[in-house]
């Protein structure tokens, strides 16, 4: 007898139906497998075999021949276990196969039965849904995944007898739902920091309030203890919150990941990942035989740390060039080329030589070839990807006893959603949100200069030897600055106060 399951698999971060196809007959006892699995799925044999038996059921002696279609498309995982065994027991007649019908079908087994959670449920569910189909069966710790996608009825199980017995229709059960909006209202305020925490530095304060307000990347440089970490840390409080369709893009990178934890189900907070420097090229970007999503698609819509950036390994540094300009990474393997979502701010952070004391006479000790084989760790084209770089001195005693605070990160945020609605509404007919996205043709239409700012900026365009990409990150940055005002024409003091944040170019020779 034949029965046909329809279960999933995952490219990239998007699922694709797999019809798991069972057909029992006579002949010596066999439990054949194809349709291109790898070892994982080729292991499901033992697995499904000793499960079921496990579970009370008999294992057919028959010729067992299981298909993985389409066969072309590489399988992989532990999440065709379910799918298989209860096709195996759909063809021995436990159940009707109408009971099947329009159903998706994910889970590993364990060798008792129960149903272990999978990765990457949410894009599966979520394709499935565009696929038409109505009903998921799901492992039990996949549920609040699962239910995140409207329009699908999610019935979840944790042993395979669980799954038998509603198939059977012995076990009535409501789909399991969740109240999206409310648990997405949910702010975690434990740990919670603020800008006002931070005394000094308004200079880059200020720079960051810039790069919050049109999404730029930061390049933060001063000596140890100066607030570099400190500041970098504290500029999701001022980002604006997520949005519905931003969290649900994120967790689907996070379910592939397999990063997801069962108390967060959907991430409702900007990520902020912060990778030591030793990390590898590949677990930066992705990577993997089967490509997996790294620290820069992780950081997808939030920020992307990197601290002590010269000690970051060069060739790791080079292949954020095309994700910083693009917002996604392409990885090519073997097995394919996968394509993950990587739209996030960059905040670095480097001290200025290799002590970090640069200008202390009685702390520095550097000469100038370890300064710039210091500085030249990090290439040209690298730092031209950079919006803004501004330096942080070092605090004084009287700074750090004052009782005055600072802004707090409510106020600041208040005017980066203010800049940042102003956006919204000019880039309303365009495939982008923010200054930091315009392309050439963009910053001609929505960036024009009066005579004063043109000589004020091919004076500096001259002097400071700066690049095509350098001077379209001016104009960009000082779009930003004029939104924060609320202005709508660029002035002169707008890009004066964008190219002070380009000087340090010169000053370290970078």
């Amino acid at each position: 007898m034949l029965s046909k399951i329809i279960s999933s698999g995952l490219l990239g971060i998007d699922g694709y139906l797999i019809d798991v196809e069972v057909d029992l007959s006579n002949g010596l006892p066999a439990f054949d497998l194809v349709g291109l699995p790898d070892s994982a799925v080729k292991e499901s044999r033992e697995r499904v075999r000793t499960a079921i038996k496990n579970s009370g059921f008999t294992f057919p002696i028959k010729r067992i021949t299981v298909n993985l279609a389409p066969a072309h498309m590489k399988k992989e995982g532990p999440a065709f276990d379910l799918p298989i065994a209860l096709g195996i027991l759909c063809s021995m007649g436990l159940f009707p196969i109408s009971s099947l019908k329009n159903t998706l079908i994910l889970g590993e087994l364990s060798l008792d039965g129960s149903i272990r959670s999978v990765n990457g449920v949410l894009p599966m569910v979520y394709h499935a849904k565009q696929r038409g189909i109505s009903h998921c069966i799901v492992p039990f710790e996949n549920a609040q995944e699962a239910a995140i996608v409207k329009g699908i009825e999610v019935y979840p199980f944790a042993t395979l007898i669980e799954a038998v017995s509603f198939l059977q229709h012995k076990k009535e059960m409501a789909p399991f739902t969740i109240d999206l909006a409310s648990f997405f209202a949910q702010k975690t305020e434990e740990g919670l920091m603020d800008f006002s925490e931070v005394k000094g530095q308004e200079n880059a304060k200020r720079a960051l309030e810039i790069a919050a307000g049109g999404y730029h990347n930061v390049l933060l440089i001063g000596p140890p203890g100066t607030g570099k970490t400190m500041l970098a840390k504290r500029i999701a409080t001022i980002l604006p919150d997520l949005t519905l369709e931003e969290s649900i893009e994120i967790t689907k990178i996070y379910s592939v990941a397999g990063l997801l934890q069962s108390k967060n189900t959907l991430i409702h907070k900007r990520p902020f990942r912060s990778p030591h420097h030793t990390i590898s090229p590949s677990a930066l970007t992705g990577g993997g035989r089967i490509p997996r999503p790294g620290e820069i698609s992780l950081a997808h819509n939030g920020i992307l740390f990197l601290d002590e950036l010269p000690e970051f390994q060069r060739n790791a540094l080079e292949i954020m060039r095309q994700p910083l300009e693009d917002g996604n990474v392409t990885i090519s393997r073997v097995n394919g080329t996968l394509t993950y979502p990587a739209h996030f701010m960059l905040i670095a952070a480097m001290n200025p030589c290799p002590c970090g004391y640069l200008g202390d006479k009685e702390r520095c000790h550097c000469s100038f070839h370890e300064i710039s084989k210091y500085h030249n760790k990090i290439s040209g084209p690298l730092l031209d990807r950079i919006d803004l770089m501004v330096e942080l001195p070092s605090l004084s005693y009287a700074t750090l006893e004052s009782a005055s605070y600072g802004e707090s990160s409510a106020q600041i945020k208040q005017r980066v959603l203010q800049a940042q609605q102003i956006q919204l509404e000019r880039y309303q007919k365009e495939p982008f949100y923010f200054n930091s996205q315009m392309g050439a043709v963009e910053i001609e239409q929505y960036c024009p200069l009066g005579a004063k700012e043109k000589t004020l900026l091919q004076s500096a365009f001259d002097h400071m030897n700066l690049s095509a990409r350098a001077y379209h990150k001016i104009l960009k940055a000082a779009r930003t600055v004029a939104d924060l005002e609320g202005s709508q024409n660029i002035s002169a003091k707008h890009i004066a106060e964008v190219i002070q944040y380009r000087s340090l170019d010169r000053k370290y020779k970078l």
